[in-house]
């Protein structure tokens, strides 16, 4: 019977989370839009654009543990100083994070879920790209560790200032 009641507290302990847990529940396409304003005509002559890119991200709290990111990337392609394309994808995840120390949390919400999204919404901008009968946009990986760090200081730089 003693044996009996160790399985029971064993099974008690095992069902409890060990630590903080972290859990994809969906990833989903918000946004996307694709613009070419100057077509046909952009395609005459040698291709040879400027392409400037842009990152954001956001996060919601859906309810408790539960947070809703996105992943908003947009670039725009100038060819002698016309715009060539400009294409907007918005990449978002639904994430469970519990147990996270309030500064843990915010961290994850903004280093590891981008991560989680970021192959997703660069294959998007290249199907859109190449849809539009441009060039394949090769979008090299981003450090979010390093956006996060970045920009948690300029926060504390302003905060002094």
């Amino acid at each position: 019977m003693a044996e009996n009641d160790n399985n029971q507290n064993g099974a008690a302990e095992a069902a409890q989370p060990q630590g903080p847990m972290f859990a994809l529940q969906r990833i989903y396409l918000k946004d996307c839009s694709f613009e070419s304003p100057k077509s046909p005509d952009v395609f005459r002559g040698q291709w040879a654009p400027k392409i400037a890119f842009n990152l954001s991200t956001r996060n919601e709290k859906l309810a408790d543990g539960v947070y809703d990111v996105v992943l908003r990337m947009t670039i725009e392609a100038k060819h002698d100083e016309t715009v060539a394309f400009l294409v907007e994808v918005q990449q978002a995840g639904i994430f469970t994070c519990e147990g996270f120390a309030d500064a843990d949390l915010e961290r994850v919400l903004a280093t590891v879920c981008p991560n989680i999204l970021f192959p997703y919404a660069r294959e998007t901008i290249d199907a859109l790209v190449v849809r539009g009968s441009f060039p394949a946009v090769m979008l090299a990986p981003v450090n979010f560790d390093a956006v996060y760090a970045q920009s948690k200081a300029q926060a504390e730089q302003q905060a002094t200032a």
